[in-house]
């Protein structure tokens, strides 16, 4: 039985990749912050090492944006040393690694959708961060995949569906950005998408979200609409759009950062589900 270890099993990415791989008959070991500190980078590869497992998935990361301008330091450590510090680990007995990036590695400066091979050029420590977790991998572990994704929701952990959602119980109007422009993606399609490289193994760099594309506005607008439909506590009767300069934030955010698709559309032998698809999927199962 092919065994796997995924970090950051707390989180809402973490959390869905250890039930669906479980689900489908996979040794799953969900490693979270108590098992696994990333502030501990020399500790990171030892566990690791010390597991030996067939896959190694990394979903833990530092992710609070706006906190990681303050908090520079720790978010280099868990996202770039202790990065590197697992595929460390997974080197030193020949196991496979698949480690979850984002989008805000791009500066979202263009307007066409960004590929692997696109110039990266982040905007914020987060990005920046994540960028060198990326770069260690790869330079660690050849045959390493990376696995960039975009504005992550799910049934598990805190995230904008969730927080829509209890806004919109609470006001009678929101105020959201429409400036900014990506691709909202469900984490369970994310699991799905690791799935398929982990049966078809590949490396290297790989970009996946749900398909289309929104403004943050747009997304909010669908999330009330479906939650009225779904019956959901919903108080909020207008959703008004704004631009980014009227709702400052300490870390700039990419105006676009749209994943071109095409590489991990090779590999799956699926359509990659519209983003309004997936979203209706999960808020029935928060019903």
């Amino acid at each position: 039985m092919t065994v796997v270890l995924v970090t950051g099993a707390e989180g809402q990415l973490g959390r869905e990749t250890v039930l669906a791989l479980q689900s489908k008959g996979f040794d799953v070991v969900g490693l979270g912050r108590k098992e696994l500190d990333f502030i501990q980078p020399e500790r990171v590869s030892e566990i690791v090492a010390d597991h030996k497992a067939d896959w190694v998935i990394n979903c833990a990361a530092y992710t609070q944006v706006d906190k990681a301008e303050q908090e520079q330091h720790k978010a280099r450590v868990i996202n770039g040393d202790s990065a590197g510090a697992v595929a460390e680990g997974v080197k030193s007995y020949g196991g496979n690694l698949v480690h979850i990036s984002t989008d805000f590695v791009f500066a979202g400066n263009q307007s066409r959708p960004y590929k692997e091979s696109d110039s990266v050029n982040p905007t914020n420590v987060y990005g920046e961060t994540k960028l060198v977790g990326e770069q260690k991998v790869l330079a660690i572990l050849e045959r390493a995949i990376v696995l960039r994704t975009s504005w992550v929701y799910g049934l598990h952990g805190n995230n904008f569906v969730k927080t829509m959602l209890r806004l919109a119980a609470e006001r009678n109007q929101l105020q959201v950005v429409n400036d900014q422009i990506g691709t909202p993606t469900w984490t369970s399609d994310i699991v799905d998408a690791i799935l398929a490289l982990l049966v078809k193994p590949q490396a290297g760099l790989f970009h996946f979200s749900n398909s289309g594309e929104v403004s943050w506005y747009d997304f909010a607008v669908e999330i009330i609409a479906k939650g009225k439909q779904l019956g959901f506590p919903i108080k909020t009767e207008k959703v008004l759009p704004i631009p980014s300069s009227s709702y400052p934030t300490a870390a700039r955010r990419p105006a676009y950062s749209v994943l071109d698709k095409a590489k991990i559309d090779s590999v799956l032998d699926y359509p990659i589900p519209n983003w309004s698809v997936s979203l209706d999927k999960m808020m029935k199962g928060l019903v």
